[in-house]
């Protein structure tokens, strides 16, 4: 249950930041925006991580494999995407297609066992919620 409510938080949050930046970047410039935000989420991480965790930051040189460690270079162009995404189709059919994309590249990953990943079996019921949450969309966005 905990983790359900921790991912629900997490897609409010990502909504609300991406709106934020959205904001931040029509008033500066998309990349100043994005370095602000891995700034500040640099100095949040750095003193939560002096407070609470007090393991040695060196730890993270020994991650394996290596390609591990380039989850902050994607999460600038994270950044990049949902602001340019958020200014060019708006708050909710932005978050739409990301979440719409998030699960179908994560449900690949589990099918394909990449990255680690536990390998998940094909089944048609998940597809079918795949097809189900595209078809959402196009109805949640549908003009008459």
């Amino acid at each position: 249950m905990a983790g359900f409510l921790i991912a629900l938080v997490s897609g409010a949050l990502m909504s609300i930041q991406g709106v934020f930046n959205t904001e931040v970047t029509k008033q500066s410039s998309v990349w100043v925006s994005a370095s602000w935000v891995q700034f500040s989420a640099l100095m949040a991480c750095l003193l939560i991580w002096a407070v609470f965790d007090q393991s040695s930051l060196m730890a993270v040189f020994k991650v394996t494999p290596w390609y591990m460690l380039l989850g902050g270079v994607i999460g600038a162009f994270i950044t990049y995407t949902v602001i340019q995404g958020m200014s060019a189709l708006g708050p909710a059919k932005a978050t739409m297609l990301i979440v719409l994309a998030q699960l179908t590249v994560s449900w690949g990953i589990e099918l394909l066992g990449l990255f680690g990943a536990e390998r998940a079996e094909f089944s048609l019921r998940r597809l079918a919620g795949l097809l189900i949450a595209a078809a959402g969309v196009i109805i949640f966005e549908w003009e008459t």
